[in-house]
């Protein structure tokens, strides 16, 4: 599964996908402080930056812009391939189509995981290095913000990993139209602001466990059902 799980990465075109990651990790790393003093300065009502414990709460919907790379890897390695026909080479490997799909599948979650934790990371100390020279967060971090932040870091990089894969089986397998599988995934992306704009009061956990769910749904029905959605 690794071996294939490479060739996967070796099939890219790896400039383009490191360059992507690149933008990706830049902007979020500045965005946290960039919500603070800027799109959230003047609103008394919220008070992300009243301490390190509530800025965590504006970090972590940040990171599901990973979701958008999640959408790009699932047009390279799966919408693109049908498209330029490769797909039917990948077919004829001698191994079942069903594993060479969960190792598809398998190569996005990781990559999507190990980036996201990775922009974890980066954020983190950008913010705080930032908060040192500019003041946008009152207090210090405590051991417990720090315990706090690396769990949620590490569950929260496998829930976006996970919910990147919800377009897989519906618009990457059945009707390979790379659009709607971006679509979908800014819908996800902004998830929990569509919920507070409906007044609909979830807990994000929640929320968050139940997509984490669809994503595994979407790759089980993608594995199952692979031999009958054809190569065309």
């Amino acid at each position: 599964m690794v071996k294939l799980m490479e060739l996967e990465w070796r099939k890219l075109e790896r400039n383009k996908v490191i360059g992507e990651v690149l933008i990706y990790w830049i902007i979020i790393m500045f965005m946290p402080t960039f919500f603070l003093t800027v799109v959230f300065a003047d609103d008394p009502m919220i008070a992300f930056g009243r301490s390190y414990s509530d800025a965590i709460h504006l970090m972590l919907p940040i990171q599901m812009g990973f979701l958008l790379f999640g959408a790009s890897l699932i047009n390279h390695v799966f919408i693109e391939e049908y498209k330029n026909k490769t797909i039917a080479l990948s077919f004829g490997y001698p191994i079942s189509r069903k594993k060479l799909v969960q190792a598809k599948a398998m190569f996005i979650a990781v990559a999507v995981f190990f980036c996201t934790l990775v922009s974890f990371v980066l954020s983190g100390i950008t913010t705080y290095v930032l908060d040192q020279m500019m003041g946008v967060i009152n207090g210090e971090p405590t051991l417990a913000d720090f315990m706090t932040y690396a769990i949620r870091a590490v569950t929260h990089s496998m829930v976006i990993a996970l919910a990147s894969l919800i377009p897989l089986f519906w618009f990457g397998l059945w009707k390979r139209l790379v659009i709607p599988t971006v679509i979908c995934a800014i819908v996800l992306m902004q998830l929990p602001t569509i919920l507070s704009m409906l007044r609909v009061t979830l807990n994000l956990d929640i929320v968050y466990a139940i997509i984490s769910l669809l994503g595994m749904a979407s790759v089980y029905l993608s594995v199952k059902l692979v031999n009958r959605l054809g190569d065309q």
